[in-house]
């Protein structure tokens, strides 16, 4: 049987673009889907996610299990995860965007606000970027460096760097990707960067952490 992909809908993603770039990235069956037991049934898993880190924490705590759901089938049943934009910020111990928000804490680190050293530096971070690879390869192959498109204003800071997989620059170092086991997350938006962006996605696809 072909492999299922449960893509959250949480009332904060991009879903119909994640979907559409997921199915040219070749997944064969992407179930976009706000119930917990497809979660909990899925081969993997992406969280998409765009707009306050505060309101995207809202929705998905709102949905009865499905934290719970994705925590099970992610740590226990190992399946591969990707958080995408903001659905990659919730990977954090907690936001700092609106007061302070919890986190899903897989991935220990604060989500805040770009710093502006430079005034011709703009805010958000927006357009295409270069993406480089991390000291370390927690992603195990999984990112490439290439050009991918950008938009936040909040960056995730780990707290460990062994967990950073990617980096970018915007008047300083940003991180583009982290990842700790089978969870990966990007800041940029793969189903924006074209080429490269369906390429790590293939690659998603066939990922075996």
């Amino acid at each position: 049987m072909a492999e299922v992909l449960a893509l959250i809908d949480y009332g904060a993603g991009n879903l119909h673009s994640v979907a559409n770039a997921l199915k040219a990235a070749g997944a064969p069956n992407v179930a976009v889907t706000a119930d917990p037991d497809v979660v909990r049934a899925a081969d993997r898993i992406v969280l998409p996610g765009v707009g306050a880190f505060k309101a995207c924490a809202k929705g998905l705590w709102g949905i009865p299990g499905m934290v719970e759901a994705m925590t099970e089938r992610v740590h226990v049943g190992g399946a591969p995860f990707l958080g995408i934009c903001v659905g990659m910020q919730l990977l954090a111990t907690r936001g700092l965007e609106y007061g302070v928000t919890k986190g899903l804490d897989w991935i220990a680190g604060d989500v805040a606000l770009i710093e502006r050293t430079d005034l011709a530096i703009k805010i958000p971070h927006m357009g295409w970027n270069d993406v480089a690879l991390g000291i370390h390869d927690p992603a195990t192959g999984l990112i490439e460096p290439g050009e991918a498109y950008f938009l936040h204003s909040y960056h995730f800071a780990p707290a460990d760097g062994r967990t950073v997989a990617a980096m970018t620059d915007h008047g300083g170092g940003l991180v583009a990707a982290v990842a700790k086991d089978n969870v990966v997350g990007v800041q940029f938006h793969p189903e924006k960067s074209q080429a490269y962006g369906l390429s790590l996605l293939s690659r998603f696809l066939e990922w075996k952490p």
